[in-house]
């Protein structure tokens, strides 16, 4: 097609959608006659409703799509939020706000360890997603954590597939109990920021299919999202949103997927590729892609069976939204009520790491010495596009006050002064101060003897942020700072040569070394970003007034070498060093460690690691008593009694590991299959927790045969407080193998 015509059809497009009541029979949209519209509808709108718009959105919503007035198709919008709606809290001609609750964000949710608590807090989510008008929420982000640095590690839930799995699963169902929609990303295989929109990951299909598609898998069949976005990056030369493999066979034809795929923000140049794979929308949308898909139909690279396919998918998707049932949203949703669930969801996903000589809870009356610039700026969610426009995010000096605790006044103004200081100042070449790379304040050896003398105990708060578009660092990030590292050392020598406690709070957005300063104090909790009322919930656990029940989605490593893909990962990285297209961890990323991420790695090589997965402490103790594991072709249950032995109620959580028989396949030498919360138990009171896992869900994937094989055989069964402390163990014997081919996709031709 000649460019003027193509610029005369994209005319027409315009006025069509500007056009009311001209088809016969006024012909509008409704669930029953999704044919008849496509049959009704012109090629160039066809193309239209392809490509997605940012115009007349939503301030501060992320995209939606384009509206055909004279058949009854309305525009739907979509927005940012894993971690809660992130719109514009004000606008033009009103005085009205429109902020949103800041709930915790993927890393804390998922130490939690509790799919129903997901669902109860993005049931609350997806309510503000439909009082302020839209129809889509961008969420959950779901990659793995491959690496301890990528910046958006916070998004996301864990190192492994089926915790990530199920805690996104959750969150799509409690949103779309609300009527509006999910997106799952990045689909697939998003696991840095650093060039995300050309790195090509080089994955083995076993590696793919057990752990950078598994999660992906688990949420589309338990949750089923309405949407799922392909991401920027490549998988193995080719970019996610453009192969047939990825969107079609796998996730409709092998998965079920019956939704709409769109890709996530950002033009490429192969939009009638990514139509033809399965890709239905262009986000966030432009002209050019257009022309390209009404050229690529006048040429017949691209069929009509191919373009009203995702029409379709489109059509399907948009009977489903408020804006089709001309919901009247109130734009005021009860952020009052939305708060108390985001602080109970926070107490119950903090991680108490070390607590020696019973340092916590604390009475809840002492004179507190807090420590740390995070103390005043407390970090709720990271930045990017996973950030909320909150009214407010409480800090831990207003939170121990409210808790009934004294603050050394001195010191927290002092704290106060230091951060308005950097908040005001700006850089020499003008800008303001990163909060990526936010100065900590020093505090003077003298000034340590005094406070150790005159409070009762020390907190320190160390913080952490990072968002989208860039990786973390080794030196000063994933390490501690040198100012960090003297503050603790001058802290903890000063408060014990007075017998006085130190503790930490670290309020970081993924994992930090951890192993060289944690003998130097008493107490470490972790409560990750923790929304916007994470503080009050830190201060409940330090009173006891909460007993801590989260436990660690991911192993913290000694050093960051340690973990396999470190190797593999842009620690250390230049974009102008070496030939663009040939940068290695830049342009392209091996997958070396394969499956060997997280656990399956430290536990199968006996690597020692500082905190390992599925860790974390209480404030009472629990035994695991009455293992039993019943067996058929099925699969298996595992029941396990779980009794409070201590003196305080609490919460525990089991992880259920298994241990596959030896030969055939390489496997690692346990792996999470399910796991369980037991309720608030009493001291002396017992929950007896039953698990079940299918055949499918204890299958490894055969890269020769192209499928899911469970091997016959003894299984060992673990029922373990960590990766690393099994309490109880069973077995059983699988008696006949079983797999399940899937089609060879990486084995396929080139696309």
């Amino acid at each position: 097609m000649k460019k003027q015509s193509i610029i005369l059809s994209l005319c027409l497009v315009c006025a069509l959608f500007a056009t009311k009541g001209m088809t016969q029979n006024n012909l509008v949209l409704r669930e029953d006659n999704i044919e008849a519209i496509l049959h009704a509808m012109t090629i160039e709108e066809k193309v239209g409703l392809l490509v997605g718009s940012q115009e007349d959105m939503m301030p501060g919503a992320a995209g939606n799509t384009r509206p055909i007035p004279r058949l009854g198709i309305p525009m739907t919008i979509l927005c940012d939020g894993p971690a809660g709606l992130n719109i514009e809290p004000k606008r033009e001609g009103t005085d009205q706000t429109f902020y949103c609750t800041g709930f915790p964000t993927g890393t804390a949710m998922a130490s939690s360890w509790d799919v129903a608590l997901m669902e109860y807090v993005t049931t609350a989510m997806g309510n503000e997603v439909l009082e302020y008008g839209a129809d889509v929420i961008l969420a959950p982000g779901m990659n793995l954590h491959r690496n301890p640095l990528c910046g958006r590690n916070f998004e996301y839930y864990s190192e492994d597939p089926l915790l990530s799995g199920k805690m996104a699963a959750a969150f799509v169902r409690g949103i779309q109990k609300n009527g509006v929609g999910t997106s799952v990303k990045h689909y697939a295989a998003n696991n840095q920021e650093i060039n995300r929109r050309e790195n090509d990951a080089r994955i083995s299909d076993r590696a793919l299919r057990e752990l950078y598609l598994k999660n992906f898998e688990i949420a589309v069949k338990e949750g089923k999202p309405w949407t799922v976005m392909s991401s920027y990056n490549k998988i193995n030369g080719d970019y996610t949103q453009q192969k047939h493999w990825l969107l079609t066979t796998v996730l409709r034809d092998e998965w079920g997927f019956d939704g709409i795929v769109m890709t996530d923000w950002g033009v490429k140049e192969g939009t009638v590729k990514a139509a033809k794979a399965g890709n239905d929308l262009m986000e966030p949308g432009r002209p050019i892609e257009m022309e390209r898909l009404l050229a690529a139909v006048n040429s017949g690279e691209i069929s009509m069976e191919e373009i009203d396919r995702n029409v379709r998918n489109i059509l399907k998707y948009i009977v489903k939204t408020p804006h089709f049932r001309k919901y009247k949203f109130s734009n005021k949703p009860d952020l009052k009520a939305h708060a108390a669930v985001a602080r109970k969801a926070t107490e119950e996903s903090i991680v108490l790491l070390k607590n020696d000589d019973n340092t916590l809870p604390m009475k809840g009356n002492e004179k507190v010495a807090l420590y740390g610039i995070t103390s005043v700026d407390f970090f709720g969610i990271g930045t990017g596009s996973g950030e909320v426009n909150t009214a407010h995010i409480a800090n831990m000096q207003e939170a121990m006050t409210a808790a009934g605790f004294t603050l050394d006044n001195d010191l927290a103004e002092y704290y106060r002064l230091c951060y308005a200081t950097q908040t005001t100042t700006e850089k020499m070449d003008g800008s303001a101060i990163d909060k990526r790379h936010r100065p900590e304040p020093t505090v003077s050896v003298k000034a340590i003897e005094r406070q150790a003398k005159d409070n009762d105990v020390a907190v320190v708060v160390l913080g952490r942020i990072a968002g989208e578009g860039a990786d973390r660092a080794v030196k000063d990030d994933f390490e501690l700072t040198s100012i960090e590292r003297e503050l603790l050392q001058n802290v903890s020598i000063n408060y014990h040569k007075e017998g006085k406690k130190v503790m930490v709070v670290l309020n970081i957005v993924g994992a930090i070394e951890t192993a060289s300063w944690k003998n130097m104090v008493d107490a470490i909790v972790l409560p990750w970003t923790p929304g916007q009322e994470g503080a009050h919930a830190v201060a409940d656990i330090l009173k006891g007034k909460v007993n801590p029940s989260g436990k660690l989605a991911m192993t913290l490593p000694v050093n960051y070498m340690d973990a396999p893909s470190s190797r593999n990962f842009p620690y250390t990285w230049d974009m102008t060093n070496g030939k663009k297209g040939e940068r290695k961890n830049v342009d392209f990323t091996d997958y070396e460690e394969d499956i060997w991420v997280g656990y399956r790695y430290f536990q199968t090589n006996k690597v020692e690691v500082s905190y390992p997965f599925g860790y974390g402490l209480s404030y009472t103790t629990f035994s695991y008593s009455k293992p039993s594991v019943k067996a058929d072709k099925e699969g298996f249950t595992a029941t396990i009694t779980v009794t409070n032995t201590g003196k305080v109620a609490g919460r525990e959580i089991v992880e259920l590991y298994v241990a596959a028989p030896a030969g055939g396949l390489e496997k690692p030498a346990r792996e999470l299959k399910a796991f369980a919360k037991t309720k608030l138990l009493s001291p002396g009171q017992s929950e007896t927790l039953t698990m079940k896992v299918s055949a499918y869900e204890m299958a490894s994937f055969n890269e020769e045969h192209s499928a899911w094989e469970t091997a016959a055989g003894t299984y060992q069964v673990m029922f373990g407080a960590s990766a690393t402390d099994i309490r109880a163990t069973a077995s059983f014997n699988f008696k006949k193998a079983q797999d399940w081919p899937v089609h060879d996709v990486l084995g396929a031709p080139k696309e």
